[in-house]
């Protein structure tokens, strides 16, 4: 092989490698960070208490159907766990999904307005939001001061179910303090809630 040939098989290589480096350097400065506070691990721990109560469900009705199944056996209290720990997935998913929005959404209008009117759209359905959820927390507040004072208890155990029904309601007032800063930083920090820009879909 010519020496000519192999400097232009060396140039092509090092032509290459030079498009790698740029092109690693091009996909790691994109949009920078936002650095992350004590409120954004505080939105990650709600989110992760979420998400063990779903793994706890799954656990509660995969290990009573095996039971059931296979050894005729029953859990104590399994209906009773089933529903009262179902609630307290209800209502922390509600506290995990208000502040992202990854909820079932219709926007029709939203979808096909700008970016400024996006945004006012989205404060209003997050007021709304805020409101109704805040109404609840205080009628499941209720829920859980009666059902302490008539002494409710789980049928095979005897178990007391207010502490279940304070849980939930905890997941419920996580709700309100996620839609409360979502309502925020929509209002006055809309950049955190996009990566860099404006792109949010709309609660409604």
């Amino acid at each position: 092989m010519s020496r000519r040939r192999q400097l232009s098989i060396r140039l092509s290589a090092l032509d290459v490698m030079d498009d790698t480096v740029v092109a690693k350097k091009s996909a790691g400065a994109g949009t920078p960070q936002q650095p992350r506070n004590v409120m954004d691990r505080f939105i990650d721990g709600i989110e992760l208490i979420a998400a063990a109560f779903v793994g706890i469900v799954a656990a509660d009705i995969f290990i009573s159907v095996m039971l059931r199944y296979f050894f005729s056996v029953q859990i104590p209290d399994a209906y009773d766990f089933g529903r009262l720990l179902l609630g307290i997935l209800i209502f922390w998913g509600i506290a995990a999904t208000s502040y992202r929005g990854t909820h079932i959404t219709v926007d029709l209008v939203w979808a096909n307005v700008g970016s400024t009117y996006q945004r006012w759209i989205d404060i209003f359905a997050t007021l709304v939001l805020l409101f109704v959820v805040t109404v609840q927390t205080y009628t499941l507040l209720d829920k859980v001061t009666s059902t302490y004072a008539d002494h409710i208890q789980t049928f095979d155990l005897r178990l007391p179910t207010w502490p279940f029904f304070l849980v939930a309601w905890l997941g419920d007032v996580s709700a309100v303090l996620l839609i409360a800063v979502r309502t925020y930083r929509l209002v006055f920090q809309p950049e955190r809630m996009g990566g860099g820009g404006y792109q949010i879909k709309p609660v409604e």
